[in-house]
């Protein structure tokens, strides 16, 4: 299989608000993206997004990555028209402070930028510690809390205002939101492919889950409305190829090293060996992560729902900041893998690990 990364759609996905809870405008674009080549989408009331191809087929498989990014919604607005804010998903408070971020609102989305009181103006033990989460706030550069309301409410959200670009010569893209935007470009990009010849026997579901990063709930409802045979999520992990990283504690992965297979308690035996099996035969590099429990992903939702699972993720610097690291020769690889680990699924095989 020939397949190239299609930069043009995964700067155009990463660039649209994903804020956990506010997805439904990237979910508009993978629609827009997925509609001509699938044989059916679907959505739910939480806002899943299902592209399907070959939907009469007995034996359902369940891609999911899940659409959502960490960001902020807007709690309180003060007299000075600054906005307070509430965390959509976890951050560490001490990489906020001075990054821009868009607001979105019924008006329009408005450039703002996080803030803290000064360092010079810290006592010593202030500087020693991440500041707090609630004393962080966005400046949008209004006068008054009257002129903040004319842009912004209670309720509206916000995400950071850093998009895509290439990082050096050797692969490596930067954006804000790889976790997960990649995870759903890939979902998207599998459906695509597949959809050039479906000859293949299994039902394949392609989901763009949501409000992975407050508990898993877009893939737990898809997954129990969906009830797959077998399920296989894509989600970052981390790649241990940066400084003060412990390769004991997360695994000697890397970038460009090829995707991440977990192995464990959460990821059904037989999915896991055929991935490496078809890794193997495509001359693919794999990497080896082990889960010891539920790995924070979809795959634990879609496991739940009694599918064979696997989790395949995509070695990522610097989670969850404004600036997240991605090989676009990862992303090449996890597609052709998963590709022809669908391709070869027959009627008679089974998943069972007994």
């Amino acid at each position: 299989m020939s397949y190239e990364v299609n930069e043009k759609f995964l700067a155009k996905l990463v660039s649209v608000p994903r804020a956990t809870g506010y997805e439904f405008p990237a979910q508009l674009e993978m629609k827009s993206y997925l509609e001509n080549d699938v044989d059916k989408i679907t959505s739910d009331n939480l806002g899943n997004l299902c592209a399907i191809i070959n939907p009469d087929s007995p034996f359902k498989i369940m891609l999911a990555g899940h659409i959502d990014q960490i960001g902020f919604q807007i709690s309180y607005i003060d007299d000075e028209g600054y906005l307070w804010f509430l965390p959509l998903g976890g951050f560490d408070t001490s990489t906020l402070p001075g990054k821009r971020v868009k607001v979105f609102s019924e008006k329009g989305e408005f450039l703002g930028v996080i803030g803290k009181k000064a360092i010079h103006l810290m006592k010593p033990e202030e500087r020693k510690k991440a500041p707090e989460m609630e004393k962080l706030f966005i400046d949008i550069g209004c006068k008054d809390k009257e002129e903040a309301l004319i842009k912004v409410d209670v309720g509206d959200f916000a995400v950071f205002d850093y998009g895509y670009a290439r990082l050096g010569d050797n692969g490596l893209a930067v954006a804000a939101g790889f976790d997960d935007a990649i995870g759903a470009f890939i979902v998207a990009e599998i459906m695509r492919e597949l959809a050039k010849d479906k000859s293949f026997y299994a039902g394949v579901y392609g989901v763009s889950t949501v409000q992975e990063e407050i508990g898993l709930r877009g893939a737990t409802v898809a997954a129990r409305n969906l009830k797959p045979d077998v399920g296989i999520a894509f989600d970052v992990g981390f790649a241990a190829d940066a400084p003060d990283l412990e390769k004991k504690a997360i695994g000697d992965t890397k970038m460009g090293g090829g995707p991440i297979i977990s192995i464990g308690p959460n990821l059904n035996p037989i999915v896991v060996k055929r991935l490496f099996a078809t890794a193997e035969k495509l001359g693919i590099p794999c990497q080896k992560h082990a889960a010891n429990r539920g790995t924070g992903t979809d795959a634990n939702a879609i496991q739940l729902a009694g599918a064979a699972t696997g989790l395949v993720s995509i070695p990522n610097r610097y989670m969850h900041t404004a600036s997240e690291l991605i090989h676009l020769e990862d992303v090449k690889n996890i597609i052709k893998l998963v590709v022809e680990f669908i391709k070869e699924i027959k009627e008679k095989d089974s998943f069972l690990p007994l």
